[in-house]
């Protein structure tokens, strides 16, 4: 696919030249004559047969071209971009004119109302009796009777628990004293063997209500802004376009293979965009990278452009985003020409790195038939006076990705990240170089977990059933996708839980002053999720030992006691299995850990992996919630509070291509990483693994950690940390790389 310059500017040149070396002047006059201008009579006579034929066929291209001393593919480009923009200015008429309409419209009703206001009632001299009052009544009708449904609904869900209607039931005591309920986060219930007590002490000081969310601002936009807009995004479509289809002179290799920005080329091309640049404390992070997707381009745009789906296909990267504003809502029903307004922040799954905060506009455009082009460019929001504690300053320059569809169903992807970053942020020694390289939030990141998630939503419409049964139950269709379903929300809501941006943070050490707890109070009021307060502990730590051992080592249920502290070493069984991907670590698990005192009690374990990095995810769940879900019912409201581990390449340069995982080395599950591992094996590199607990406390109206409590999360994630070293033979190893 090959683009051409604006209406008036050059055509593009061939793939072959340019190779980054100026040292011949020869070839810069080259380039510059690349990039000229059509002269006058050129565009008079293109416009003349544009007027009369905006889509020429070849042989008029062919004529065009030999009258007027230019390439077919210079007259070609031509009247595609002639077409754009003739197009673009129709869009604007149109839009300029309804927004007046509308503004005529608003004016009118607001007249009308302040006419109202003064209103004086014939019977008795006073105001007139308001509507509003009619209104909010109904509207309290209305959700009465949606939450008589929604508690209807819950009550027969819990009857096919407890086998017995709600109202049979006795009445629930009062709760007077609170302590951390495990039950959630461990399916023994015993807690750790000798460990301390779990109490946790609600004490008052802390209101868990008043647990902050974020606040989006209050937009008020001008017809001046919302052209604003259309320009900047317009502006950064060509940019990314020369960007996804630019060679080696703007591009180059790193040791590891990847395309990073060449900046000086960039600056040369682009010279509008290098005050960008010229700010020492800003760090420039640009990485290209393309690949096949298990997806059509149709299927692809519209989740892309929907905020949702953009979270649902990313949740290991995009912790939550928001459309704000439709600028503009596409061209006859379709996504192109739509303009939207949005916030999101990135993450990586470590609680040691800021989530990254943008707002920025997303512009979608159909380049032809098949081929979709999405550009991201931040938009900086006057009334955004927030800034979370965990982020930092972070600026989108055109970043987005080239979607074109293949005859085979699928779709070839072309993706770009360009972004500038504040260098004051002391970054943590763990992931320096993760960072500083690029590839935490590279282009390479993203396109591999598309890939992935793209893989697993062909799983989750494929019909089929899994490889093993739970007591002899063979899901149907509709219960592999309940199933599915149901993981995918444990790995979401686990994703979430890793670095929350609202809530109450605190920071303390463990292991003898080893590694940081880093641990957040929040309240947790979302269906499917325990009602209560919730304490998210997470901590980071290196280990020696290449990413595929140690993601082998987590998800294998025969390794399981070697690590898992809650289950007072019992032996776990894999009784479901459930595939969501083609590589064999992609998959849903249902494992028995083989207790006597809780028998009805399954986990349910959701594994993952990439190039870019494992999940081992996993949630206690009882057996009826279990086979409700298999029978193929709504698993909207069984509760999860899920815990578990990511792993991820330590990205050390000396070490070569550490920053990918070798998944081919990750497909055997009978690899043992505890025998003798002491050192990064093969010189692949180190891992960094995030170990996250979520523990839920009785809900009360004011909630504060007191300091047994903190030490007891501290010992919870203490004790798990020394017994995957000692499984894995790193004891003597520091859990944070110098």
């Amino acid at each position: 696919m090959e683009f051409g310059g604006g209406g008036g500017g050059g055509a593009g040149g061939s793939s072959g030249s340019g190779s980054g070396d100026h040292h011949d002047p020869s070839d810069r006059n080259r380039n510059k004559k690349r990039y000229h201008r059509h002269t006058a009579n050129q565009i008079q006579r293109l416009e003349s047969i544009f007027k009369e034929c905006p889509h020429p066929d070849e042989k008029t291209r062919l004529q065009l071209s030999r009258e007027l001393g230019l390439a077919p593919r210079q007259i070609k480009f031509w009247f595609q971009n002639r077409r754009t923009q003739m197009k673009a200015q129709h869009e604007r008429a149109d839009n300029c004119a309804l927004r007046a309409e509308n503004d005529k419209i608003r004016c009118e009703n607001i007249a009308i109302r302040e006419a109202l206001k003064n209103v004086i009632c014939p019977s008795c001299g006073g105001p007139p009796v308001r509507e509003d009052s009619y209104f909010d009544e109904h509207k309290l009708r209305m959700e009465n009777m949606a939450l008589k449904e929604e508690l209807d609904k819950i009550s027969s869900i819990a009857a096919k628990y407890i086998g017995r209607p709600i109202s049979q039931l006795p009445p629930v005591q009062p709760i007077h004293l609170s302590s951390l309920d495990l039950s959630m986060s461990s399916y023994g219930g015993h807690g750790i063997p000798g460990g301390p007590s779990l109490d946790l002490d609600l004490l008052p000081g802390s209101s868990a209500a008043a647990i902050p969310g974020f606040p989006f601002p209050a937009l008020s936009l001008s017809d001046m802004d919302r052209s604003l807009m259309a320009d900047i995004a317009g502006n950064a479509m060509e940019e990314l376009i020369r960007l996804l289809q630019g060679n080696e002179s703007l591009w180059t290799k790193s040791l590891d293979g990847r395309d990073l920005l060449n900046l000086e080329s960039y600056e040369r091309v682009f010279p509008r965009a290098s005050n960008h640049m010229k700010n020492p404390n800003m760090r420039i992070e640009a990485s290209r990278d393309s690949g096949v997707v298990i997806m059509n381009a149709l299927a692809l745009v519209d989740m892309f452009m929907d905020a949702n789906k953009w979270v649902e296909l990313f949740p290991t990267i995009v912790s939550k985003a928001t459309t704000l504003e439709v600028i503009s809502s596409g061209v006859l029903g379709s996504r192109s020409g739509t303009l939207q307004l949005m916030y999101e922040e990135l993450q990586v799954l470590s609680p040691l790195v800021p989530t990254r905060q943008f707002y920025f506009l997303r512009f979608c455009q159909q380049i032809e038939q098949g081929s979709w082009a999405i550009v991201d460019v931040s938009y900086d929001v006057p009334q955004d006076n927030y800034q979370s504690p965990t982020s930092c300053k972070v600026h989108r320059l055109p970043s987005g990705c080239l979607i074109q569809d293949m005859p085979n169903g699928y779709s070839n992807v072309t993706w770009v990240e360009h972004v500038e970053v504040e260098d004051k942020v002391v970054l943590h020694k763990l992931y320096r170089d993760v960072i500083q390289s690029g590839i935490a939030f590279g282009a390479e990141r993203w396109l591999t977990v598309l890939q992935r998630m793209c893989e697993r939503f062909v799983c989750l419409m494929v019909s089929g059933s899994s490889s093993r049964d739970l007591g002899g139950v063979i899901p149907s269709a509709e219960g592999k996708r309940s199933m599915m379903k149901l993981a995918q929300r444990m790995v979401n809501n686990f994703c979430g839980s890793v670095n929350p941006s609202n809530g109450h943070h605190w920071t303390t050490l463990s292991g003898a002053n080893e590694f940081e707890v880093r641990a957040t109070l929040q309240k947790s009021t979302d269906p499917g999720q325990p009602n209560g307060v919730v304490i998210s502990a997470a901590t980071t730590i290196w280990l020696p030992i290449p990413p595929q051992l140690v993601f082998n080592f987590f998800r294998d249920e025969r390794t399981r006691p070697q690590w898992d502290v809650l289950s007072n070493q019992n032996p776990v069984q894999e009784v479901a299995h459930i595939a969501n991907g083609s590589h064999p670590g992609n998959c849903i698990s249902v494992l028995r850990a083989y207790n006597t005192s809780q028998n009805n009690m399954l986990i349910l374990q959701e594994s993952c992996i990439d190039s870019s990095g494992c999940l081992v995810v996993y949630s206690p769940v009882d057996l009826p919630a279990i086979n409700m879900a298999m029978s193929g019912e709504d698993p909207t409201y069984i509760p999860l509070l899920p815990s578990g581990f990511t792993i991820s390449p330590d990205g050390r340069s000396e070490r070569g291509n550490s920053s990918k995982i070798n998944i081919d080395q990750a497909s055997s599950s009978t690899s043992n990483p505890a025998s003798g591992t002491s050192t990064a094996a093969g010189g692949e590199g180190g891992s960094l693994i995030t170990v996250v607990f979520q523990i839920l406390v009785s809900s009360l109206p004011s909630a504060k950690m007191s300091p047994e409590s903190v030490a007891t999360v501290n010992s919870l994630i203490g004790n798990t940390v020394h017994q995957i070293k000692s499984a894995l033979n790193c004891s003597a190893v520091p859990t944070s790389a110098s």
